[in-house]
């Protein structure tokens, strides 16, 4: 069992910057993709961005040139540094974990954590 831990969400002014944390705990296999999705409500959960245990990366293109995600292997751990935030960019932010092993694909989420754009 693997248990994803989320930091870093709250409030900022818009054009301001926010990085979240996320700390995959228990076995994690090598071949694995960690990803952030967004969700407001009302609206359906969304990818923001993913970055493969090859460091391969891809992002919306809501937040292309404006966030970057980027991650740790040694620690399991992924992050996302959003910058030039803007209003529609408030929402919960999850963590996604998907690894893979022997043709099977195990994924996990975080618990989500807050991100408010406001003046």
């Amino acid at each position: 069992q693997v248990q994803l831990v989320e930091s870093g969400g709250g409030l900022v002014q818009p054009g301001g910057s926010l990085r979240l944390t996320c700390a995959a705990l228990g076995l994690v296999f090598d071949d694995n993709t960690m990803a952030w999705y967004r969700q407001v409500p009302g609206k359906q959960r969304e990818s923001v961005a993913e970055i493969t245990n090859l460091e391969v990366s891809k992002y919306a293109d809501a937040v292309r040139d404006r966030f970057s995600i980027s991650r740790d292997n040694a620690k399991n751990t992924v992050y996302l540094q959003m910058n030039s935030l803007k209003p529609e960019d408030t929402a919960v932010y999850y963590c996604n974990l998907q690894m893979r092993m022997g043709g099977r694909t195990f994924e996990y989420w975080g618990q989500g954590a807050q991100v408010t754009v406001s003046t």
